[in-house]
C-alpha cells in the first residue's frame, strides 16, 4: 500500500492546478477521465459553474478552523476525483476551503482514471466512488484514514432513492444537488474535522 501511495503522490497537484486542468480540456469539448461523452462534457460544465460558485460561497466556520488548527501533526488530505463527478464538484471546493484556513492540513490531488492502482485500494462497497479522501501523515505519507464518497445525509438520500426507485436517476441527482445546497458544506466540514480528531486519538493511544 505504501509504495502505491508514494507512486500515486508524484503526480499529485494542487486545486488551482485541478481546476486549470478541467477548464483547459472543457475548452477542448473533453472531460477529464477515461470515458468521453456528450453528457460527461455537460456535467463537467455544469460541475465547473458550481465549483466557480462554491469557491466564492462556502464559508468555513470558526469553529472549524479552531479544532483544524488545535491537530497536533500535519496531514496531506490526498483526493481522487474528475471533473465530471457532481459530488467531487460539491465537495472539493470545501476541501480546498477547510485546508486553506489550517496550518495542518495541505490538499493535494489526483484524477482516478490516471492512478487506477491507487483507486483500486479505496473502493466503496466495490465501487470506484469519489470524490475519495485519503488522510496522510504529512512526513510519513503513512495513510491514517479516509473519508468519502459523500457526508452521511447524502449518503442515506441516495440509498433510500434507490432502494425506493432501484435506480439512481436524473431526478436522484438533482435531489442530491439540492441537499448540498441546503446543507451549505456544513456536514462535510463536522465530519471530516471529527474524524482528524479522532485520527490523532488513535495515534496517540498506540504510541
Amino acid at each position: 500500500m505504501k509504495t502505491v501511495i508514494a507512486q500515486s503522490f508524484l503526480n499529485a497537484i494542487t486545486y488551482s492546478e485541478y481546476r486549470n486542468i478541467i477548464s483547459d480540456l472543457i475548452q477542448q469539448d473533453k472531460s477529464s477521465g477515461d470515458e468521453q461523452s456528450d453528457d460527461l462534457l455537460h456535467y463537467s460544465k455544469l460541475n465547473e459553474t458550481r465549483m466557480n460558485r462554491l469557491d466564492k460561497t462556502v464559508h468555513v466556520g470558526i469553529e472549524t478552523t479552531q479544532e483544524l488548527n488545535t491537530l497536533m501533526h500535519e496531514y496531506y488530505w490526498l483526493v481522487l476525483a474528475e471533473g465530471w463527478c457532481g459530488d467531487a464538484a460539491q465537495l472539493v471546493p470545501i476541501f480546498n476551503k477547510m485546508a486553506n484556513t489550517s496550518k495542518n492540513v495541505e490538499l493535494k490531488l489526483l484524477f482516478r482514471d490516471e492512478n487506477k492502482p491507487l483507486m483500486d485500494m479505496f473502493l466503496t462497497h466495490g465501487s470506484k466512488s469519489i470524490p475519495k479522501l485519503i488522510i496522510l501523515e504529512k512526513q510519513t505519507l503513512e495513510m491514517k484514514g479516509t473519508w468519502g464518497p459523500r457526508p452521511e445525509g447524502a449518503t442515506k438520500l441516495i440509498r433510500s432513492y434507490k432502494q425506493q426507485y432501484g435506480v439512481v436517476d436524473e431526478t436522484a441527482k438533482t435531489e442530491l444537488q439540492l441537499w448540498y445546497l441546503h446543507d451549505k458544506g456544513l456536514s462535510t466540514q463536522n465530519e471530516l474535522t471529527t474524524l482528524m480528531h479522532h485520527l490523532e486519538q488513535l495515534t496517540h493511544q498506540t504510541k
